[in-house]
């Protein structure tokens, strides 16, 4: 007899929540990617004024208005004349993701994903009925996709591609001239673009480069304020894009997942952005300055090789331990007190590689890294 639908069976728990579940108390944690910064507090006392005026109910599926307009005209910078008719209010970005499958994707066709990848992204596209297809980010390459890699990958019923700059898990993030090649690529076989861009305002030494604002009309931006805002709890995330037509899906399609998102905290990330709008610029500022700390650290380590990230907020480094995995040697990292993700956990080409999140102080990772540095030389026998 069936129990299950084969929908739920084929899906699996993430390896980054699995080594989470498995650590103590007293473990220095470079594990999940959740700032540890408080919300603006003028956001926290908007939120809870907006519970005291009443705004506890059902709002609008696509968002409260004066929040859309506000992130419009956010992104005006990249793309002149958007306002609220091209946004849609989500619950989290990782919501925005699974509504976005479901609006572009039928069973049997198939999307392009970035790997190592954050990893509800090939979950989301099988849930949808449809296949899964990776294409590689190599440390080589700065963990940026070549083309010809991509063009070994598309078919007839290839649907759309994702990018997902600043990255998770590895920090990539690109020029302008490679997102254009990364575009043309997607213009040449009419597939639709997801852009991944939640770390859009943790971006160091340079500016973010969008898919916003180029000359294509089949881009379709993720958004979140997790991150950008510290709100990780707070889910709250949106869809943002000039493409009218898909909009109207994607927002009836939002209907049907959420009805709609929390209403006194769309009140609280309003006032977030209008009254901390440099919140994000002063965590980046913290987070490139630890960024530098655990690259340092880590590239005076044997075995290891670290690419310095311009954003994000994770470093991706290969680390080489002879006769060990990547998970063997993040169980062992484990035992002496410090949690990270093995590569494994975003696919078959993390292997070889851990994940730290730099979420942590500046104090913790001096004393995370001397524990890594440790252990590294216990088990490479120096």
């Amino acid at each position: 007899m069936r129990t299950f639908s084969d929908r739920a069976l084929s899906i699996q728990p993430t390896g980054v929540r699995k080594m989470f579940d498995l650590a103590g108390d007293d473990t220095i944690s470079f594990g999940l990617g959740e700032p540890d910064f408080q919300p603006p507090k003028v956001a926290i006392d908007a939120f809870h004024q907006a519970m005291l005026d009443g705004h506890n109910k059902y709002t609008t599926t696509a968002g409260l208005p004066a929040l859309r307009e506000q992130i419009a005209q956010s992104w005006n910078f990249y793309q002149e004349g958007l306002d609220q008719s091209n946004v849609c209010i989500t619950m989290s970005g990782t919501n925005a993701l699974l509504n976005l499958f479901l609006t572009l994707v039928n069973p049997g066709e198939n999307v392009l994903l970035p790997e190592p990848y954050f990893p509800l992204y090939g979950p989301d596209v099988t849930i949808c009925g449809g296949e899964d297809r990776y294409y590689p980010c190599k440390f080589e390459n700065e963990f940026i996709p070549k083309i010809e890699d991509l063009e070994e990958l598309i078919d007839e019923n290839t649907v759309a591609i994702l990018y997902n700059f600043p990255s998770n898990p590895t920090g990539g993030t690109l020029t302008d001239a490679q997102r254009d090649s990364l575009l043309d690529f997607a213009r040449r076989h009419d597939l639709w673009i997801i852009s991944d861009e939640v770390y859009d305002r943790i971006v160091f030494d340079g500016k973010h480069v969008s898919f916003m604002g180029v000359d294509y009309d089949k881009v379709l931006i993720v958004n979140s304020f997790s991150k950008t805002f510290a709100m990780t709890g707070w889910r709250i995330g949106y869809i943002i894009s000039t493409n009218t037509e898909a909009m109207s899906q994607i927002i009836k399609m939002q209907y049907y997942i959420t009805a709609c998102s929390n209403d006194a905290m769309q009140y609280a990330v309003l006032a977030a952005m209008e009254k901390a709008s440099d919140y994000p610029d002063l965590i980046a500022k913290e987070f490139k300055e630890r960024c530098d700390l655990i690259v340092d650290r880590l590239n005076e380590m044997p075995g290891v090789e670290c690419h310095k990230p311009k954003g994000a907020i994770y470093v991706f480094p290969k680390v080489n331990v002879k006769g060990m995995n990547s998970e063997e040697v993040a169980l062992e990292l484990l035992k002496d007190g410090v949690l990270c993700s093995p590569g494994s956990a975003f696919g078959p080409s993390g292997e070889g590689h851990l994940r730290f999140a730099y979420t942590i102080s500046k104090e913790d990772i001096s004393r995370g890294m001397d524990k890594v540095e440790a252990t590294l030389k216990r088990l490479n026998g120096l």
